[in-house]
């Protein structure tokens, strides 16, 4: 698939007043500019750390400047930080669908969302990293802060790709071993995985995050235009399976799908963990800008 812009000058105004939302777990000791939900009275000097590109030229302490020509900010008693990990599954399921509408296209819809999360997050003082996972390993970028590094993380979503088959519980389980500190966790998947996701989720919970599960699919996933004798070809492992489809076996095959979401559903709900479905016909802006804030994911 050719590389098409994550998104434009237009959309990021639209995420700039959002934040992501922290329901259940700890802010961090770093401060931030978020709003902490202890009590504490915001007009109190709490501390101060460095400038970052991006940040409000407002609140720069510039008697601190003149003294030691670094510029820091201000922080306040009820201003901290939060930990945002975004999980991006980049396996070979992701690149689909291979022709049509691009912008309906799995692995670019979801790096649009997990950039427009990360922007917000950037853009809230938080500390935010984001693994890609592929068939052959897991990229790293952060933990960084500020909205300085936005090019950065554009550049570096840009470049990534999907590629093999990933073990999503394997893959979710490594993440919460690897990172240390707990903070809202969103991953964002096809759940295409044949081995699961549960026990990938029930190790990032262990670690203390707090959960939110994100599915895309395709238009032709959820309602396929298939009909007659085919070939399918699991586009991972390269499996063959003939089928012969007609009117039944769609209305099955739909009734299948809407029972496997609602059993991921179900798990998510028992335990806590926000689940959003998407299919890509939705434009991604929307779904942070009304879904995801409906989920309390942001505000």
């Amino acid at each position: 698939m050719a590389d098409q812009p994550l998104f434009d000058e237009q959309t990021l105004r639209k995420l700039e007043r959002l934040t992501i939302l922290a329901n259940r777990v700890r802010a961090g000791a770093i401060k931030g500019q978020r709003r902490s939900t202890r009590r504490g009275t915001s007009i109190e000097f709490a501390d101060y750390r460095p400038y970052v590109r991006g940040d409000d030229l407002r609140r720069v302490d510039w008697n601190i400047y003149a003294r030691l020509q670094r510029p820091f900010i201000k922080l306040l008693e009820d201003e901290e930080d939060l930990a945002v990990h975004l999980i991006l599954d980049a396996s070979a399921s992701m690149d689909w669908p291979r022709t049509g509408e691009r912008d309906q296209h799995k692995y670019l819809y979801a790096r649009r969302l997990v950039a427009g999360l990360a922007y917000i997050a950037l853009g809230g003082g938080d500390q935010v990293t984001i693994a890609t996972v592929r068939g052959d390993g897991m990229a790293l970028w952060g933990p960084w802060r500020g909205r300085g590094r936005v090019l950065d993380l554009l550049g570096w979503l840009q470049s990534s790709h999907t590629r093999g088959m990933v073990r999503l519980d394997d893959a979710l389980t490594v993440y919460a071993r690897r990172v240390a500190r707990a903070g809202v966790c969103i991953v964002v998947s096809d759940l295409m995985s044949p081995e699961g996701y549960e026990d990938g989720l029930r190790a990032l919970q262990g670690r203390g995050h707090e959960v939110t599960l994100i599915q895309v699919l395709s238009p032709d996933e959820v309602d396929p235009p298939l009909a007659g004798d085919l070939k399918l070809v699991d586009v991972e492992t390269g499996m063959a399976q003939d089928v012969t489809v007609d009117e039944a076996m769609k209305r099955l095959y739909v009734q299948r799908l809407q029972a496997w979401q609602a059993e991921i559903g179900t798990l998510c709900a028992r335990r806590g963990i926000h689940f959003v479905p998407l299919v890509t016909s939705t434009p991604w802006e929307q779904v942070i800008l009304t879904q995801l804030r409906r989920a309390r994911v942001v505000q």
